[in-house]
């Protein structure tokens, strides 16, 4: 069962291998308003698998990566700020 689950969810992104540092800081080095996008689509995702899930009566795990997924959205709002209030202004063209 395990193994089923794994090979639908890889554990490394393609060109990253197992380094999640590495992407990590690859996301976090781009312009704030990319990484908010980032953290932004990767929330709506996490939302969709939790859809996913709850249709198919995982309700904890459902409830689960709703709540990462309003932590994500939150996440991208304070960076949208941080870029519009603090980086954009300083910003060359």
């Amino acid at each position: 069962m395990v193994y089923r689950f794994m090979a639908k969810h890889p554990r490394s992104v393609e060109g990253y291998g197992e380094s999640l540092e590495n992407l990590a800081r690859a996301v976090g080095n781009m312009t704030y308003d990319r990484t908010a996008e980032f953290i932004g689509e990767l929330a709506c995702d996490i939302e969709r698998q939790a859809k996913g899930d709850e249709e198919r009566g995982r309700l904890k795990l459902a409830a689960r990566l709703y709540q990462v997924a309003e932590e994500l959205y939150r996440a991208e709002r304070e960076m949208t700020l941080v870029w519009k209030k603090i980086c954009e202004p300083y910003m060359e063209d």
